[in-house]
């Protein structure tokens, strides 16, 4: 974080100072919640959790280097005392990012973000340093962490923006105002929460509402092959940039194709010139988070032939995302474990029958969540689809949604051992670790919440068995 005083903070966050012998002390290091990651010049934001209080630890991270503790009561070492520790995260947060002379670029879709974030977060630190959203801290809460951890050399601070509602994405606009605005695509994650994609479309095109004019530089950069994406060129008063596959697109790709490996490769065409790209990443979906990146890049003055030269060399940044590990007797592990929604499963499966060509595939999924009404229907294609892409055989793991993933297999035409439903990952890894022979491949993805890195983990190494277990 860029220096600021124990009293400036206070005044900033409206809070009153407790056990602190002089005010004038800055905090130089970065703000975190995790009393694992205290260092010396850090602040600690205590929360309260459902098992843990950060309050608790109050002594231990002072004594580990903290200047103070955030908190919501006197802990008996210095602390500034808040009402709302939350929102004096935000508050404190807001106050930097308009100390800073960092642009800020923010993104925000239903699927693809972290990838997308992490291709952008790569592009731009060949330009100039860089700050980004680690892993998927995209909450009112790691958000405001992310701006916090930016100093006076960061030029670019990268942050995506997750959304539960209505009203979630305009309330973190509102706590570091972006110039850039991305949005990637509406789908179908958290539909449940939400009810319906016209309100997933509503709480999105929150990010392009809170971008300045175009006269003050403020750019909306929409996908152009998504149609509630582009309608939401009428909800902003900045400067509009499509990306896509469409010829109306000002960003946009030519000759999109696989190499043998499954990685995307495609000509990059911008407004200032084309360039080829060949990914390391794995799957076509990669292009259209690609050319987000590259839109974003182009606005911020990269050329073409940098766009693409950076886009070649990106790789993910982010754990159990795609990530593909070949084992010594040829097994391919590709472990895109961290969540799951339709878009995501289906653009997971195409890049396995991509990667799988003349081999056995796998593919381990488990359940979709935040679905509602739509969860059977959903679960059931992607059973479909898998058949329908020739995967060799589905392992569906858990209860009832992966009960209905192994239905639509059935109904497909996988009448045979084409899929088998099996009740937990440690029932998984067992029949996974009998029946894979050398070369093929296999595929592991479920939402968050199922765990299935475990099976991944356990694939590759004994310490995997052990968590598998």
């Amino acid at each position: 974080m860029i220096a600021l005083s124990l009293a400036e903070i206070a005044e900033v966050v409206g809070g009153q100072s407790h056990d602190i012998p002089d005010p004038s002390v800055q905090v130089t290091g970065p703000v975190v919640r995790d009393s694992r990651e205290v260092e010396p010049g850090t602040l600690f934001a205590a929360f309260v959790g459902e098992r843990v209080d950060g309050h608790d630890f109050a002594r231990q991270v002072v004594e580990a280097g903290a200047v103070a503790v955030l908190a919501s009561r006197p802990v008996g070492v210095p602390a500034i005392v808040v009402a709302d520790v939350q929102k004096a995260l935000g508050a404190l947060a807001r106050h930097v990012v308009r100390r800073l002379g960092a642009t800020l670029v923010a993104l925000t879709g239903s699927a693809g973000k972290t990838s997308t974030k992490d291709l952008i977060a790569q592009v731009l630190q060949r330009k100039a340093p860089t700050v980004w959203t680690p892993g998927s801290l995209n909450n009112e809460i790691g958000l405001p962490l992310t701006a916090l951890s930016a100093t006076e050399e960061t030029r670019f601070l990268v942050l995506e923006m997750g959304a539960r509602g209505i009203g979630h994405i305009r309330y973190l606009t509102d706590l570091t105002p972006p110039k850039i605005g991305l949005v990637l695509n509406v789908g179908t994650a958290h539909i449940g929460e939400f009810g319906g994609r016209e309100q997933i479309a509503q709480a999105k095109g929150e990010l392009v509402e809170g971008l300045p004019s175009s006269e003050d530089g403020g750019a909306a950069i929409l996908n152009a092959d998504d149609p509630l994406v582009r309608a939401m060129a009428s909800r902003t008063k900045a400067k509009v940039i499509l990306f896509g596959e469409s010829g109306e697109a000002d960003v946009r790709a030519e000759n999109v194709r696989l190499t043998d490996s499954g990685q995307p490769a495609f000509t990059l065409h911008t407004p200032s010139g084309a360039s080829d790209v060949t990914m390391r990443l794995y799957g076509e979906h990669h292009v259209s988070n690609a050319l987000a990146a590259a839109a974003v890049a182009h606005e911020l003055g990269m050329s073409a032939e940098e766009i693409a030269t950076a886009l070649s060399e990106a790789g993910s940044l982010s754990r159990w995302r795609m990530e593909v590990t070949e084992r010594p007797d040829g097994v391919t592990v590709v472990n895109d474990a961290y969540n799951a929604n339709p878009e995501s499963m289906r653009a997971a499966l195409r890049a396995l029958a991509a990667m799988g060509k003349g081999r056995r595939t796998w593919a381990v999924l488990g359940k979709m969540a935040e679905l509602g009404d739509e969860a059977l229907a959903e679960h059931d294609a992607v059973g479909r689809l898998a058949v329908r892409l020739n995967v060799s055989k589905l392992v569906a793991v858990g209860g009832r949604e992966a009960s209905w993933l192994q239905l639509g297999a059935y109904n497909e035409g996988s009448w045979g051992e084409e899929s088998v439903h099996v009740s937990d990952a440690q029932a998984a890894v067992d029949l996974l670790r009998s029946e894979l022979r050398p070369g093929d491949v296999v595929l592991v993805k479920a939402s968050r919440s199922v765990g299935l890195e475990s099976v991944a983990a356990a694939l590759l190494d004994a310490e995997g068995e052990v968590a598998a277990r």
